[in-house]
């Protein structure tokens, strides 16, 4: 009690301190009932679409390179990609695995988007994807806001980018409930 009464620098009234904790367990509560929806509650391909699409009209800091029309995206594929929106797919794509699985590493997306190189007549292996287009998303996806680094472990969701792809999520939920009326069971209403 005493640190709340020298931050608001006036007496803090026991009822006060009711209606602040009442306020506090009401946001828990809604948040166990299902009402916030998160990227993990809806179709990856879909999501990431979306994302694709909001990133490309919204955030001017996510803009691809000049190099992007002419660059493969690993030593395991044959031709650049055919898709003139593949950066903001990409970059998508990338905010998501933040999101999920960080803090996460440029190593580690290398890995993640790698795939199986031919050697002619020899077995095929793993490799991993280039890094150069990860490093380039993720520097401009940390400029706008959305990820920030962790220095040993790589980079995590700032606030920002959380709250985005929750909004996202939150949109696709309502989109795929109007087209599938059976889903309004997980929505926790």
């Amino acid at each position: 009690m005493r640190t709340a009464a020298v931050i608001s620098e006036q007496p803090v009234s026991p009822e006060n301190i009711y209606i602040r904790l009442n306020d506090f367990t009401a946001r828990k509560n809604q948040k166990e009932q299902g009402i916030l929806t998160t990227p993990y509650d809806v179709p990856s391909p879909q999501f990431i679409e979306k994302l694709a699409k909001y990133l490309r009209e919204n955030v001017d800091e996510v803009q691809p390179p000049a190099w992007a029309s002419m660059a493969k995206t690993g030593t395991h594929v044959e031709k650049p990609p055919q898709n003139p929106n593949w950066w903001y797919i990409r970059s998508a794509s990338i905010l998501r695995k933040v999101y999920v699985h960080g803090p996460i590493g440029i190593e580690k997306l290398r890995a993640d988007y790698g795939g199986r190189k031919d050697f002619g007549t020899k077995p095929e292996h793993a490799v991993k994807a280039g890094g150069s287009n990860i490093r380039k998303s993720l520097q401009q996806l940390e400029a706008a806001g959305l990820i920030q680094k962790a220095s040993p472990q790589g980079r995590t969701m700032a606030p920002k980018g959380r709250k985005l792809l929750q909004e996202v999520a939150e949109d696709l939920q309502k989109e795929l409930v109007k087209t599938v009326p059976e889903l309004k069971k997980y929505q926790g209403e």
